[in-house]
């Protein structure tokens, strides 16, 4: 009987939503892709059938949820076409279109060039690619939007394949040409390697660590995040529906909220999720309630992802088409401030 009473106890905590222990982290929302797809097809592809921007109305599911802050993707060479050049006009009004109707909602965007720190598969720092390129970019982009408080800027999603300090130069300088124009909008800075919180440290595969090198980057005004990903699969990468552990999501940020602690800075959770399943349920619980033991550091978190194209996939927190929920949003929604 007693081991009974155990199992009982143990498949209720498994399937009990977790009680609210503190208040909601600043920023809660979600990643929305779709607006980058097609890069493997010959570019800059077919608007409407190789990728699409999500409707403005599709962030009131979001939005009604207790979210508040939608990371829009996109790609940097349809919205600059010529490195250097004016920005796509018909591009750029597609995105402003989302950008300017969420904003009325009274919700935040954060801008997010899903590039990988590259353009057209060439990386920044490139001679092809100078840093001035990429600031030049995002010398243009902040124009546009400086003046819209909700407006959040993310410099690049995720690099990779580069060395750490050019990652780190680059970055600096786009910091320097957002801020150059006025802007004043946060700034949300990744670190190489595909900025893992994980793997902040590493030393082996890309290079210098971040923990020794992205530290030195600075924003005259002060009002820039780090932006990490965590996935809980084996490797990390998000795309297994399996989760190692039920207490993995805690132990892969431990280290890093450390070393944020340490450096006086902070950081928003750019991307995280995990499989339909008890295990990935503790998991991503756990990695939201570290964050919110951590509010002095942590200033939010991202679900990867949302968007109209998705379908089945089983990280995507788009309603059914009869309008149920997935079973995630249930993990989530402790942590999200009810309107």
């Amino acid at each position: 009987m007693k081991h009974t009473l155990t199992l009982v106890a143990t498949l209720l905590a498994l399937h009990t939503p977790p009680t609210q222990a503190t208040e909601p982290l600043p920023w809660r929302g979600i990643s929305l892709s779709s607006a980058e797809w097609g890069e493997k097809l010959p570019f800059p592809g077919t608007y409407g059938k190789d990728y699409v921007y999500p409707s403005v109305a599709s962030t009131a599911y979001y939005q009604a949820q207790g979210m508040n802050l939608m990371r829009i993707a996109f790609r940097w060479e349809r919205l600059q076409p010529v490195l250097g050049g004016e920005l796509d006009p018909t591009e750029l009004g597609r995105l402003r279109e989302f950008v300017d109707g969420t904003t009325a909602r009274g919700l935040h965007v954060l801008l997010d060039p899903h590039n990988y720190a590259a353009y057209k598969d060439v990386h920044i720092g490139k001679p092809e690619v100078p840093f001035a390129a990429f600031a030049d970019f995002w010398r243009r982009l902040a124009l546009v939007f400086k003046d819209n408080p909700r407006v959040q800027f993310g410099l690049v999603n995720e690099p990779r394949n580069m060395p750490t300090e050019t990652w780190a130069q680059a970055a600096q300088a786009a910091i320097d040409a957002i801020r150059a124009t006025g802007a004043t909008n946060l700034i949300t800075v990744p670190g190489n390697g595909y900025t893992g919180a994980w793997s902040w440290f590493e030393s082996t595969w890309y290079g210098t660590p971040n923990a020794q090198v992205m530290g030195r980057v600075r924003d005259p005004l002060d009002h820039m995040v780090y932006e990490v990903h965590q996935y809980f699969d084996k490797d990390g990468s998000g795309t297994s529906t399996d989760c190692v552990s039920p207490e993995i999501g805690a132990e892969r940020l431990r280290r890093f909220t450390a070393w944020l602690r340490e450096h006086k800075r902070r950081a928003l959770l750019g991307e995280l999720g995990g499989g339909a399943n008890a295990v990935c349920e503790q998991a991503v619980v756990g990695a939201l309630k570290h964050l919110q033991a951590n509010a002095d550091v942590w200033t939010g978190w991202l679900w990867w992802a949302g968007g109209p194209t998705w379908g089945d996939y089983f990280l995507s927190l788009e309603p059914t088409a009869d309008g149920r929920d997935k079973p995630q949003m249930r993990w989530l929604a402790p942590f999200l401030k009810q309107p």
